[in-house]
């Protein structure tokens, strides 16, 4: 059985180019035989590279014009340690340190309900507050595919932006008797509870999605009754399988990256298309014959009821972000490659999202 999962339009192998200036424009620095030409040449490089300056900074300058922040705050509908906890973490550093807002922004832990909690307190209590933003990803879209947000559309908030993606992943404690995701497979054939999975969100959640389509891919008739172990965030998640209460962890690779390389545990399968570049040795679901590619994107939504304003200006701080090379190479650290939307595009891509969960979640069961 053939099962590609791709989410919306989501290729995480596109290549973007960031930057202001291209890195193939060029500059005469050799010395001119004349020493009065050479000072010219100097002077117009100085007045070049000033009036880019110049341009940069009154543009940023005019899209931040309209509208300024004021105690920030960022929202990770989850406990500390995973991947929402990482977008608001992350976003609020570079915020503060790139000087796109005066105040730090402070990180909220709201964990309940694979998110809902956090959702609600934003569409019910938060719904015109202009300076909160939300942690969100692909379990976001999917609980409101699947109606686990009670009522929920993607019109009860604003989403703001992607930025990058990162693909799943199977992981075993290092000293766990499954050397391979086959062996896993095995024993969830014959016994499917005999198996506990952790994952950092609930029931239906992406974490859930993931060794679901692996299953049926080994055969598994009814994915329903795989043994899925919710916990409030990817960090309890990898807690409750270090401490044994599971044999196993789905999540994405970057929640798993510190405990990798610390040796704490073994990851037996990737849903990748091939295998990453920086981790050569770990095997892709699709190689060991499990034909799954699974990808989460990273972004973050604010409240719909928000000004225009500063539905504005926080779009253009996180496309700012996008542009800057250190906040690159921190996503690239934790394995999570460029993957940007914004405005028409977000929303778009946010609604072809919900609608593939939605088919998705009907064909394994999840949803009748």
């Amino acid at each position: 059985m053939h099962q590609l999962f791709k989410i919306g339009f989501l290729d995480i192998n596109m290549q973007f180019n960031i930057g202001f200036l291209s890195s193939n424009m060029q500059i005469c620095h050799g010395k001119d035989s004349s020493s009065k030409t050479g000072r010219k040449n100097i002077l117009f490089r100085k007045i070049v590279i000033a009036g880019v300056s110049a341009t940069m900074m009154m543009g940023a300058t005019s899209a931040f014009a309209d509208f300024k922040a004021e105690s920030p705050q960022c929202i990770a509908p989850s406990n500390p340690g995973g991947g929402w906890d990482f977008i608001c973490r992350t976003t609020a550093k570079y915020l503060f340190d790139l000087g796109i807002i005066e105040d730090s922004m402070q990180v909220t832990n709201m964990s309940g309900g694979g998110g809902g909690v956090a959702f609600a307190h934003v569409t019910k209590e938060r719904d015109d507050d202009n300076n909160l933003i939300v942690a969100a990803s692909m379990s976001t879209s999917a609980r409101i595919a699947q109606g686990i947000y009670e009522n929920a559309t993607q019109d009860d908030v604003h989403f703001l932006a992607t930025f990058g993606a990162e693909y799943g992943a199977i992981a075993v404690r290092a000293d766990s008797p499954y050397q391979t995701l086959a062996d896993m497979m095995d024993d969830i054939l014959k016994d499917p509870r005999s198996v506990g999975i952790a994952g950092g969100s609930s029931v239906g959640s992406f974490d859930h999605i993931k060794p679901m389509l692996v299953a049926r891919e080994a055969g598994m008739e009814d994915v329903t009754q795989l043994k899925y172990v919710s916990f409030d965030g990817g960090g309890e998640a990898m807690t409750g399988l270090l401490s044994g209460a599971t044999e196993a962890l789905s999540g994405d690779f970057s929640e798993m990256l510190g405990f990798l390389e610390s040796g704490d545990i073994r990851i037996v399968g990737i849903m990748a298309p091939e295998r990453l570049k920086n981790y050569p040795d770990i095997p892709t679901a699709k190689e060991l014959g499990y034909d799954v590619v699974g990808a989460n994107w990273r972004g973050l939504y604010m409240p719909a009821g928000s000004s225009d304003e500063a539905k504005e200006f926080w779009s253009n701080a996180i496309k700012t972000l996008t542009e800057n090379p250190e906040f690159q190479a921190e996503l690239e650290a934790a394995a999570i490659a460029p993957f940007n939307n914004f405005g028409d595009d977000m929303y778009n891509f946010v609604a072809g999202s919900i609608a593939d969960v939605e088919k998705l979640s009907r064909e394994i069961g999840i949803i009748k």
